[in-house]
């Protein structure tokens, strides 16, 4: 009979009655209360702001409104010392902004917090205000890194330049402590830049300010001449000098670690570039024997005749435009200590004489990529046996090597691989 029992007669029987769940259900509730209640109001507060440093800005304001503890520690001053102002006009561009109730809580709470800032505005000229006018009431503060980033056109140009400058000099006039300031694509002036050196000469060591049409040589000279711990800097061509090099050399003066060059053409024919001595290069050299120089280029082919006509101490060469053989033969005598060389464009004759003149005669090249040019396979082994394996980055597109009697393409890979000490294959699009 017991083993006649049905599946279900089994499952009433050990089924549990009324009472007894009603039994369950009372010693649940009372284990539950003796359990000891967490009031995550009384974390201490060093943890809740550890906690709060690995959440998002929206999260964390989110978190401030559940009791008065965590909006106490969601005003700690450790919270607010680096912020990115993302001002973008909705009816223009879809990344998000920063939300003016914000903006002022920060002017009024934390303006004197503040010390690692950066505007990230768009193409519209009212983003750009909007930055000028959140700067020009940052009265109280101790920046010491200061960005202003244009993520499409560069729209602080149309800025009114007073107003641009009025905004800028708040800050440097109240810092006192500014070590980096980003400021390419802006109106800044000469006259903006010595009351920077009147306020922050003895903290500046970075000073980003390429395609500032309103600064002149002696502006720049006047950082350089009176900020001695000044140790990278980027500008455009137009601003360098044999003077400016000179201070950059000066006893008084650290060990620049980084010279940033923009060589552009504003009127394609027009434009003269001056040349620099090769003594000024020399001096900057022997006072700072590891600086690293690095050009950027986007000339026309006609526009390049200043240029490596003299020994010249760069380091990091790149051509955003086609640069022609002659150029390139220059490089390969006068560029000993070139370490980078990127070429994307030239004309349809092959580079081998050229590239072996670079293997010979630049014994730090460690990373070349090469655009629409033509190199012929063998020139190519030639060129990457001579250099072996201190070749770290190797970017040559597909099209740019030219099968001949030596090697194919299913071969150069494997050729080139084997000089190299490791796999190697063209790239198939450009990596730089």
């Amino acid at each position: 009979m017991k083993r006649g029992r049905t599946g279900l007669e089994s499952k009433l029987q050990t089924a549990p009655s009324q009472d007894e769940r009603a039994m369950n259900q009372k010693r649940g509730a009372s284990r539950l209360a003796q359990a000891p209640v967490v009031d995550w109001g009384s974390l201490p507060h060093h943890i809740v702001l550890q906690i709060f440093q690995h959440l998002s800005l929206v999260d964390r304001a989110r978190a401030s409104s559940v009791c008065r503890c965590w909006n106490s520690v969601f005003h700690t001053p450790d919270l607010w010392r680096r912020f990115e102002f993302e001002l973008n006009q909705p009816a223009t561009s879809y990344l998000r902004s920063t939300h003016p109730d914000l903006i002022q809580q920060i002017i009024k709470k934390h303006a004197q917090h503040l010390q690692y800032v950066s505007f990230k505005v768009d193409s519209c000229t009212e983003s750009a205000e909007a930055a000028c006018d959140i700067l020009s009431q940052l009265v109280n503060c101790t920046i010491k890194t200061l960005g202003l980033i244009s993520t499409a056109r560069p729209s602080f140009m149309d800025v009114p330049q007073a107003h641009f400058v009025s905004a800028l000099t708040v800050v440097f006039v109240n810092s006192k402590s500014l070590s980096s300031i980003k400021i390419d694509d802006t109106p800044v002036d000469d006259p903006s830049l010595k009351v920077l050196v009147a306020n922050n000469s003895d903290t500046l060591k970075l000073l980003k300010m390429s395609s500032c049409p309103h600064v002149s040589p002696a502006g720049i000279l006047c950082v350089a001449d009176q900020c001695h711990g000044l140790r990278e800097l980027a500008l455009n061509y137009h601003l360098l000098s044999d003077e400016l090099l000179l201070a950059l050399s000066s006893e008084k003066h650290v060990h620049l670690e980084h010279l940033r060059i923009d060589v552009v053409s504003e009127n394609p024919g027009q434009t003269h570039f001056h040349t620099i001595r090769r003594s000024s290069w020399e001096a900057l050299v022997r006072h700072s024997p590891k600086v690293n120089i690095v050009m950027y280029f986007f000339l026309y082919e006609e526009e390049f005749q200043p240029f490596f006509c003299d020994e010249t101490p760069v380091t990091h060469l790149y051509f955003g435009r086609a640069v022609s053989k002659e150029i390139l033969g220059r490089i390969g005598l006068n560029c000993p200590r070139l370490v980078e060389l990127v070429v994307c464009a030239n004309g349809l004759e092959p580079l081998d004489e050229e590239l072996i003149r670079i293997a010979e005669r630049c014994k730090s090249l460690t990373a070349i990529g090469l655009g629409e040019c033509e190199v012929t396979c063998s020139g190519f082994v030639e060129f990457v046996k001579m250099c072996g394996g201190r070749l770290k980055q190797l970017s040559i597109m597909e099209e740019v090597l030219i099968p001949d009697s030596s090697y194919n393409m299913e071969q150069i890979h494997s050729e080139v691989s084997k000089h190299l000490g490791r796999m190697w294959f063209p790239d198939m699009m450009p990596t730089w």
